[in-house]
């Protein structure tokens, strides 16, 4: 089960750390093709999901990696789950239906933090 845990929450760590750190560095030119939202969303609130995003994928990491507070992974999962639930709802509620993605991370979340509760 540990190994299952380091493939999966460090996959949806690769992929928040990077997110995150185009959400804080770019600009919303730059965002807006990969990100139709971005429009709909005051850049200060861009770039401070962005930081989250780059803190929650250090707590699925650090913390099970030091053996400090392992707890705070599950919580990191969690949050990315609810993240994702609110991203899903910003999604609809515009003009972009495209979801697949947010319900792929979900799943992945949700898996994660089934694995998190066996460290």
């Amino acid at each position: 089960m540990n190994i299952a845990y380091w493939i999966v929450a460090g996959l949806l760590a690769l992929f928040y750390f990077y997110a995150g750190a185009m959400k804080v560095v770019r600009s919303g030119d730059q965002l807006r093709p990969m990100m139709a939202w971005v429009d709909r969303v005051p850049m200060p609130v861009v770039r401070t999901l962005g930081a989250v995003e780059v803190l929650g994928a250090t707590g699925l990491i650090l913390p099970p990696l030091t053996g400090i507070a392992a707890s705070l992974a599950s919580a990191a999962a969690t949050g990315f789950l609810l993240l994702q639930i609110c991203a899903v709802a910003v999604h609809l509620t515009g003009d972009d239906r495209r979801i697949t993605l947010n319900l792929g991370l979900m799943a992945t979340a949700a898996v994660t933090i089934w694995l998190a509760s066996g460290l």
